[in-house]
């Protein structure tokens, strides 16, 4: 079966912004869609929208990072990864949803210059809420302007979870220090 890739735009922008027109171009098969409303709307909509369908794999921008992150811990089982950039971690909806940590692979890319969503406040929740984190503290700001059409996108959309896991078989976490892109 082959994966189902959807993107999920911040609070302020549409499938219309920068990483919505991207993912449209190098990615037709990606899910990417508008999320108006408040949370309880924007996350009724996604659920309408990945009704009945499986091997997620979740790209979540500032507010729709929280949207993807809050919708795997429901639906743990019909999500494949997460694949997180600069999420609002730190806000309310996301603290009423902790319960035991996610297992499934999550990647964050997090920028040291973010003015709107704290960095290390989203970092100390990362390594608490998932058991399998790839975190990336990069020089950049919010958006991820200058990093985000830099990453290996290819890679990062279809690449398996090996970071996952130990020559033991155990879940392990890898949190990096700061990189320039």
């Amino acid at each position: 079966m082959a994966d189902t890739l959807v993107f999920i735009h911040g609070l302020e922008s549409t499938s219309q912004g920068n990483k919505g027109r991207y993912f449209r171009e190098h990615f037709p098969q990606m899910i990417i869609l508008d999320y108006p409303g408040d949370f309880a709307a924007r996350m009724r909509k996604l659920n309408d929208v990945l009704h009945g369908r499986k091997a997620l794999v979740l790209v979540g921008s500032s507010y729709g990072g929280l949207m993807a992150a809050c919708f795997a811990r429901e639906n743990t089982e019909r999500v494949k990864k997460l694949i997180l950039l600069a999420p609002a971690l730190t806000l309310e909806e996301f603290a009423s949803a902790a319960a035991s940590p996610l297992t499934i692979p999550v990647v964050i890319y997090h920028g040291t210059k973010d003015d709107i969503v704290d960095p290390q406040a989203v970092k100390a929740i990362a390594e608490k809420s998932f058991s399998c984190l790839e975190h990336h503290l990069v020089e950049d700001d919010h958006p991820l302007s200058n990093v985000f059409p830099t990453l290996p996108w290819l890679e990062l959309l279809a690449r398996r979870a090996d970071f996952c896991k130990d020559p033991r078989g155990s879940a392990v976490q890898k949190t990096d220090h700061p990189e320039r892109h």
